[in-house]
């Protein structure tokens, strides 16, 4: 092959190369990142945290910043800088850019220029070939890419649209399945023999890091399962299978010996082609892999008949994952033609396996802790709000975290002698520590409340309970360090505050007498059937922070037509860019645009406007209760 040019412009996947004369500076990220194993990591968090840092500042173009071009990014970054490494060995030059064209640029420069990037095209290769899997990738995710030369330096650049790209349109999926065409992509082209030792001993670094990263963001093990399939097939091996088995199972349950429903499940077969792969399937499920003594690879036997007739022979290999020390299941590949895998493959699939293996077992733990979470989520919140004579409720109620139980809660309930009593709360922090003090705060206010506690004297008696509560977990706390040897100091599950509005309604002929307390709380705000809006609380101090100090409550009455609308500071706090949607007023403007509508329709657009306010999924739980005194001509 003839010599490479030292000069040549761009040339690109898409027509024009990325435009930047007279940029804001701000929008304009840059590195120089030394050429080591290291550098696709650090690549992977600058342009991480640009592209948080652009939201945060509300650039212009930053609305189209979703998700999924974070995430394309993330790889394509990765992609360009771990070829420059590979193939250039320098330090590397990494730009990232915000376009005015709603797009992301990023430009990978490394001082090598002789070596041309590979694609796999129909050119002859310079070099030993590495298949274009990275540049494959990144012409799939890009709307445009291309190669600059220039004295002493070769960048590779490529363009991110935010939407409505070709990318856009072959990429049109979420989640699991996104995840899979990803992967399908990742996957290194189908060579064999010679090429092998070449690759694996220059493109396995890039691969296992890319693996990685794809598992890794799994919470659902037989996704992982389907992930590893894609990734090892075609390239590694012919098909592959993953069984897995249950961490109670033991060495009791498996093969001819296992019980009825017992032993481990087949849940997934991959084969480099469709129309082999349930023919195979019931193949494997009749000889399922055995548990062995050995974390090494050992034999698993050929299943020729599910093969056709150019699988009669091979070689098979079962690989066991496990992680933290369970068995978790069995990885099998195989390879037609072959009588024993080439130790390099061998190695580089074990490599692999122990990365499968460690993210089922914490897409296990993730799902154990939903289970846990959704239990104790249930076991926080009310089963049913009352239904209260003369008024119309609605109820909005989203947690942020579906894994772990939320800061927020809600209640509803008859107190007695004709009173029902509302609250909506807020809990510093989330998961188990939120969950303690929702434990305590919720029944406290059902007894007090059933007791004849004024609404004043609830919080009062409420502040107190918490404040005594987080006083003794300091101390149990101080004393099991003491005993364990520690010193004693300021440890315990530290302050426990609380934001509550709380309220008790009484019906009458006409309306309906409201009496209401905000500790530190969003004010709530009254609605009138004219469109009016008025705060109908004052401001006061959090729950859990001050001893004895003392609430006040406000009273007054709900006419027909009147709405009351409480909210938790995940709608008031709901961000776009720097801005908030409470921001000049801007919840009792959206409230103002209801008047007319029914207590469901008002939460439901108040909801759908919070949401829409920001162009990413709210970041916080966000909670809201609309109370509507009975009128007649609500809009429905």
């Amino acid at each position: 092959m003839g010599a490479i040019p030292t000069q040549r412009e761009t040339t690109s996947r898409a027509p024009g190369a990325p435009a930047h004369h007279g940029a804001d500076p701000r929008t304009t990220v840059r590195a120089t990142l030394s050429g080591s194993p290291l550098a696709p990591g650090s690549a992977r968090g600058l342009v991480r945290s640009a592209l948080r840092e652009w939201t945060e500042l509300a650039l212009p173009g930053t609305e189209h910043l979703t998700d999924r071009l974070a995430e394309d990014a993330m790889v394509v970054v990765s992609e360009l800088v771990t070829n420059a490494v590979v193939h250039a060995g320098t330090d590397v030059e990494l730009v990232c850019r915000l376009e005015d064209t709603r797009s992301v640029v990023v430009e990978v420069a490394d001082h090598h220029p002789s070596r041309a990037p590979r694609d796999n095209s129909s050119e002859p290769a310079y070099e030993t070939p590495e298949f274009g899997r990275g540049l494959r990738l990144v012409s799939t995710l890009a709307e445009a890419w291309g190669v600059t030369y220039r004295t002493g330096t070769k960048t590779v650049w490529a363009r991110l649209p935010a939407e409505g790209s070709p990318a856009d349109e072959e990429l049109e999926m979420y989640g699991g399945e996104r995840g899979l065409r990803v992967a399908e992509i990742l996957a290194p082209e189908p060579q064999r023999a010679e090429r092998d030792r070449d690759w694996l001993g220059r493109g396995a670094l890039s691969f296992l890091a890319e693996a990685s990263d794809l598992l890794a963001g799994q919470l659902d093990e037989d996704l992982v399962a389907a992930l590893a399939g894609q990734l090892i097939v075609p390239r590694l091996a012919d098909w592959c299978a993953v069984w897995l088995e249950d961490e109670s199972m033991g060495r009791g349950g498996w093969g001819e010996d296992a019980g009825a429903g017992a032993g481990p499940r087949l849940a997934r077969v991959w084969h480099g082609s469709e129309n082999r792969i349930e023919e195979l399937r019931g193949a494997l499920e009749k000889h399922p892999p055995r548990p062995q003594d050995s974390l090494r690879p050992v034999s698993y036997p050929w299943p020729a008949d599910a093969l056709g007739p150019h699988g009669t022979h091979g070689a098979a290999l079962a690989y066991r994952l496990i992680a933290g020390g369970r068995p978790l299941g069995t990885l099998v590949i195989g390879r037609s033609g072959l009588p024993c895998f080439p130790d390099e493959v061998t190695g580089l699939v074990e490599d692999l396996s122990r990365r499968v293996a460690l993210a089922i077992g914490a897409a296990r733990q993730y799902a154990r802790q939903a289970t846990i979470s959704r239990v104790l989520q249930r076991g926080l919140l009310p089963g049913a709000v009352a239904e209260i004579p003369g008024v119309h409720s609605a109820l909005v109620y989203e947690p942020c975290d579906k894994g772990g139980p939320s800061g927020d809660f809600y209640d509803l309930f008859p107190a007695g002698d004709g009173r029902w009593c509302f609250a909506l709360g807020d809990v510093q922090g989330k998961g188990p520590e939120a969950a303690v003090v929702i434990g305590l705060a919720r029944p406290w206010l059902r007894l007090l409340a059933r007791e004849g506690y004024r609404v004043a004297d609830v919080l009062d008696r409420l502040n107190q309970l918490l404040l005594d509560d987080a006083t003794e977990a300091a101390d149990a706390a101080a004393h099991a360090l003491v005993a364990a040897g520690g010193m004693p100091g300021p440890v315990g599950d530290g302050p426990r505050f609380l934001s509550l509005l709380y309220g008790e309604l009484v019906p009458f002929d006409g309306g309906v007498r409201c009496t209401l307390a905000s500790a530190g709380h969003p004010l709530p705000l009254l609605l009138g059937p004219d469109g009016s809006v008025a705060t109908t609380a004052r401001p006061q101090t959090l729950l859990g922070v001050i001893e004895d100090v003392t609430y006040t409550s406000e009273t007054f009455e709900l006419r027909p037509g009147d709405s009351l609308l409480c909210v938790t500071d995940g709608v008031t706090e709901r961000r776009s860019g720097s801005v908030q949607f409470d921001d000049g007023d801007g919840l009792a403007t959206a409230l103002a645009g209801c008047a007319g509508l029914s207590a469901e329709l008002i939460a439901e657009r108040i909801k759908r406007l919070v949401h829409e306010f920001g162009g990413r999924p709210p970041e916080d739980d966000l909670a809201l209760l609309v109370l509507q005194a009975e009128s007649a001509g609500r809009v429905e």
